[in-house]
């Protein structure tokens, strides 16, 4: 039995980890198995069939990044082909958005690859046992949480009612379901119980590969048996930085989150953490992240240059899903795992007889600033996500990290530049009112909660306020063992969450 400390999305996805923990799992395994409970009771949320990172720093090891994040599809097909199966949408989240559904909005999955290999080399439970949370989940059927529920009744007439096989899965008496509603899977059960006995390559090399590419081909889209056989999730050492008595590893590039983050967090470092230096610090880094990493054709260059320059040329270059899950475990022994998830805003198409959705991770503009189906086939698409573990000076380990789009480095500067620089309290440092700077054009908008010293140095900018904790902040969870062995996890109010230890 081991004994671990862990943030997820819900109480069942705390209660898979703990069981598999307890019943001899890694923290990898305990990690991967309220992942899987996220992508059955999270619909729309996440998904399956989407991007991961996974971040682990073992006891005995160096840290580091599994990559599998999602790519860009289309090997053999025609040019032609390019540009097709995709449905504009105009959804009523986050103010008001634009993106793109359909099949041809589906990436090459790779969340599977990912947890194969984290398994490979942290795992110490059978597959079926980490699956067999999300497989209960999904077939004896869960109460939908507030975001999973209020996401389905924002978006579900536009993005989930044009597949017949989805709508018949979200929606009742004609309206999407909603916070409270109890949904089943009989499909995605039988896919995940088939994936325990064959292991997750069956999505790449299987059965359920040719069943996937088929639908997709069929519908319009792009990803084809060839994308998923040639897709590789690939294991990189994290990049690393010091912040007060913290070693931080977080995403390497060709991930934007990571160096981005890194970039915030050792500026940080200098300038302090008061809300005129959050702010200066954001603007800084997100102009400099616009001009040389959004529309970047290479981005584990782009991202390497902002790091290697991060105090001189970028210093001097730095003009002053919507969907996404965060689970974080530490263990006893002393091994941090922290996994990003996402499918984008949900592509609505489920492969028939599957219970699997499409992530609509093509259709997301913020992602694909080159163009909707621009990049070559096999190019990794670009990312937010950035899953981060530390090891501080008096042998303290923490996992943490964060869903919310471009406001995912600004969640964590805010959160760990408060507890690893000030000594905040964790769970203070999360609760504590935040701001992210968007780009709109040349003018730079603070959005802000509530807060006497952030609306001070608010004095002659542009800003708009938003209600205390509000979601658009992202949803930081995170884990920790304190130097002494004492185990603790913190979650964000801004989302509905769970933690546990035990």
């Amino acid at each position: 039995m081991t004994s671990i400390a862990v943030a997820a999305p819900n109480r069942l996805a705390t209660d898979a980890a703990l069981a598999v923990a307890h019943a001899g799992g890694s923290a990898v395994d305990a990690s991967i198995a309220a992942v899987m409970v996220a992508y059955v009771t999270e619909p729309g949320i996440v998904s399956a069939l989407g991007g991961a990172f996974v971040n682990v720093w073992a006891a005995d090891g160096s840290p580091v990044v599994i990559d599998g994040n999602c790519e860009m599809p289309g090997h053999g097909l025609p040019r032609e082909r390019f540009g097709e199966g995709l449905r504009e949408m105009s959804l009523n989240y986050a103010g008001g958005i634009t993106v793109y559904g359909g099949a041809g909005s589906a990436a090459t999955p790779g969340s599977f690859a990912a947890f194969a290999l984290a398994r490979e080399r942290f795992g110490q439970a059978s597959l079926a046992d980490v699956l067999a949370p999300a497989v209960a989940a999904a077939r004896d059927g869960f109460e939908l949480g507030s975001a999973a529920g209020s996401y389905l009744q924002l978006v579900g007439d536009p993005l989930y009612a044009f597949d017949p096989v989805t709508r018949e899965a979200h929606f009742e008496d004609g309206a999407p379901l909603g916070p409270g509603d109890t949904m089943t899977n009989s499909d995605l059960a039988d896919t995940l119980e088939t994936i325990g006995r064959r292991g997750f390559s069956t999505l790449y090399d299987g059965d359920l590969a040719d069943a996937v590419a088929e639908h997709v081909q069929r519908e319009g889209g792009l990803l084809t048996r060839a994308d998923l056989a040639a897709y590789t999730a690939t294991a990189r050492p994290a990049n690393r930085t010091r912040l007060g008595r913290w070693d931080i590893a977080t995403n390497p590039p060709p991930s934007i989150g990571g160096p981005v983050l890194t970039t915030m967090l050792r500026m940080l470092a200098e300038t302090g953490t008061d809300p005129a230096a959050l702010i200066d610090v954001q603007t800084r880094v997100l102009r400099y992240r616009e001009a040389h990493l959004d529309t970047a054709v290479d981005l584990a260059a782009a991202g390497t240059a902002l790091l290697n320059g991060a105090t001189d040329d970028a210093r001097a270059a730095l003009s002053t899903s919507a969907d996404t899950v965060q689970v974080s475990v530490v263990d006893a022994t002393g091994t941090a795992c922290s996994i990003t998830s996402s499918a984008g805003y949900s592509s609505g198409v489920t492969v028939p007889g599957t219970g699997l959705i499409l992530n609509n991770c093509l259709g997301e503009p913020e992602l694909n600033r080159l163009g909707l189906h621009a990049l070559p086939p096999g190019t990794r698409i670009a990312s937010n996500m950035a899953p981060t573990t530390a090891r501080s000076d008096d042998g303290g380990l923490l996992a943490i990290g964060s869903p919310g789009a471009d406001r995912i480095t600004s969640a964590l500067m805010q959160v760990m530049g408060r507890y690893c620089l000030a000594d905040a309290d964790l769970q203070e440092g999360i609760d504590a009112p935040r701001l992210h700077v968007q780009l709109v054009g040349d003018r730079e908008v603070v959005q802000h909660e509530p807060d006497p010293a952030i609306e001070a140095a608010l004095v002659g900018r542009d800003a708009v306020a938003h209600p205390p904790r509000a979601m658009y902040f992202g949803g930081v969870g995170a884990a920790y063992r304190s130097g002494d062995g004492t185990l603790f996890a913190a979650a964000d109010p801004r989302r509905a969450a769970a933690t546990a230890v035990g």
